[in-house]
């Protein structure tokens, strides 16, 4: 163990004012079990501090093929190892002076043992959550609603709460929103996806019922809905059908209310329509699209944004289904697939395929730059990919 003598006497040597350092010098020695292998270092930002020292959880996620993520409760982080030139060691207790409670002035001799050491350490990086693979695990069985009779529905895999959190590299509230947004419903402790017929067919007895009953689209009964609609389907149905196309809202009397999304109901009519054709003359579908709707409804060409692909470049013009869930969720692997499909975009027609790929502060155009190549043609801004396409 060295002494203060001994310091004093190096920092000589070493031509160091003693005045110029911290009073607290301290003097290291390496344990008797000391190895790199044992610990491992992660760089926290502030937010992540203070999740951990709240006593919260942060969990790595990802099956055995997957690249490891690690996961806050509302926040998805990519794992990167961060190699630095300089040794990092590990010393329990260790204080700098500012720690110390009587803040010295005199030079003091602090003895600390160092327990482990790394050249390297875990960096955080926010990250999208990789949320596809949801829709894919619960396609595997798809419910189309309750057995007829005595028939029992077949064995399906089927995955509750925990058995998403384990698969899906993603947090619990970015699953739960996600599950939402894809209008997953939980029957029996499973999460399911509907499936699409059968999620129309609950709609078609909605929307039925508002035209027959004369109801406003903005006040849709609850309690009236279940009574009416029960000998057709189970009530839990057609309320996750009201949550999925509709607002909840309580009137003053307490009584609850639906405002069905024009938006949302028109969607869901347009694929009806679409998934089924390669292309569809867009003067047609229109019209179709119109008489299809529920009456007192009105279709727009914006409310498939996302869904579907305008082609005003052909004779004539046509339109297709082209789902932003179908495309790959890698930012180069969108691209390439969206290039390959169309070789110029404008941006009002790519921004729905790519608006989910902005990172934090990121804008669309700025993702444009960084990715495609811009260019004019009759009058207008277009974007071409910047690589080779492979057809």
């Amino acid at each position: 163990m060295r002494t203060l003598e001994e310091v004093q006497a190096t920092l000589q040597t070493a031509k160091l004012k003693e005045e110029d350092l911290q009073a607290v010098t301290h003097c290291l020695s390496f344990g008797s079990n000391v190895t790199s292998g044992d610990y491992c270092l992660m760089e926290l930002d502030e937010t992540l501090c203070k999740h951990v020292e709240a006593g919260k959880s942060l969990i790595i996620r990802g099956d055995k093929d997957e690249h490891a993520i690690l996961c806050s409760e509302d926040k998805t982080y990519d794992l990167k190892i961060a190699d630095t030139s300089n040794l990092l060691l590990f010393v329990p207790g260790c204080k700098t002076p500012e720690q110390l409670s009587d803040s010295p002035t005199q030079p003091q001799l602090v003895h600390a043992q160092i327990w482990g050491c790394s050249n390297s350490y875990w960096e955080l990086r926010r990250q999208r959550p990789k949320l596809k693979k949801i829709k894919k695990l619960l396609m595997e069985s798809p419910y189309d609603g309750p057995p007829l009779g005595t028939q029992q529905e077949a064995p399906q895999q089927k995955y509750t709460m925990e058995d998403l959190l384990g698969r899906i590299q993603a947090s619990k509230d970015e699953i739960e929103s996600h599950l939402q947004t894809i209008h997953a419903c939980e029957i029996d402790g499973y999460w399911r996806m509907l499936d699409f017929d059968y999620e129309l067919k609950l709609l078609g007895h909605v929307t039925q019922l508002v035209d027959s009953e004369s109801w406003s689209f903005s006040r849709v009964p609850l309690t009236v809905c279940l009574e009416e609609l029960a000998p057709l389907e189970p009530k839990e149905m057609i309320e996750h059908c009201l949550n999925c196309f509709g607002r909840r809202f309580n009137t003053e009397d307490g009584e609850i209310m639906y405002a069905l999304d024009e938006e949302k109901v028109c969607r869901a009519t347009a694929q009806m329509l679409l998934q089924n054709a390669n292309k569809f003359n867009l003067a047609e579908f229109q019209e179709v699209w119109h008489q299809s709707v529920p009456e007192g409804m009105s279709t727009s060409l914006d409310q498939l944004r996302g869904l579907a692909l305008v082609d005003r470049s052909s004779r004539p013009e046509t339109v297709f289904m082209l789902r932003v869930e179908d495309l790959p969720e890698d930012t180069l692997g969108r691209f390439s697939a969206l290039f390959s499909i169309r070789e110029k975009w404008t941006q009002d027609d790519i921004e729905p395929y790519i608006q989910d790929l902005c990172g934090e502060k990121q804008t669309v155009g700025a993702l444009l730059t960084k990715h495609a190549r811009s260019s004019m043609q009759n009058g207008r801004k277009v974007y071409n990919s910047r690589r080779p396409i492979a057809n």
